[in-house]
């Protein structure tokens, strides 16, 4: 009886279609961790999809952990406070599983994202276990940075290379 339950429950997770990126009204919530040279942080996204493969959303992220060390400035000391650590962005998907054929439970998504600290693009990819729940990283560079002459923690938190790593849900 136990063979009998153990293959059942085998052929059913096999029998999984779990689908990374589904086109038009996709809905994608993610949460992870933000890592980057000078803190980490937490990392919240959203995306809808619009197209067989275009999707918009926002991002956001902020970071708890800041290494006050690096942020001295010629005056002294700054400390990072809320607006230095929090920023938000909206972002534009191409997502490209379908299209580079990586199979139905992944997805490769480049895309760009205007913040309230620069303009950037990233580089993401999902993967699906099942049908709601995968796991998902993001490379993100900034392009141009905004004016950061009223807080130099803004440059050095903000303006940088970031890696947020974590979980990704289908909605």
């Amino acid at each position: 009886m136990q063979k009998l339950i153990l293959l059942l429950t085998l052929l059913s997770v096999s029998l999984v279609s779990a689908q990374a990126y589904k086109g038009k009204d996709d809905n994608k919530f993610q949460v992870g961790t933000n890592l980057q040279e000078n803190g980490t942080g937490i990392n919240v996204s959203y995306d809808y999809g619009i197209g067989e493969n275009i999707s918009f959303g926002i991002s956001s992220t902020y970071l708890l952990g800041v290494a006050d060390a690096l942020l001295k400035n010629a005056v002294g000391d700054e400390k990072a406070d809320f607006g230095d650590r929090f920023d938000v962005r909206a972002r534009f998907n191409a997502n490209l599983g379908n299209v580079i054929n990586v199979g139905d439970n992944f997805d490769v998504y480049p895309g760009l994202s205007l913040g309230l600290r620069n303009f950037g693009g990233h580089l993401g990819a999902r993967y699906f276990f099942t049908e709601g729940f995968g796991v998902y990283t993001e490379l993100n560079v900034p392009f141009a940075p905004y004016d950061t002459d009223k807080s130099p923690a803004r440059k050095r938190l903000n303006n940088q290379f970031t890696v947020n790593l974590g979980a990704s849900f289908n909605l």
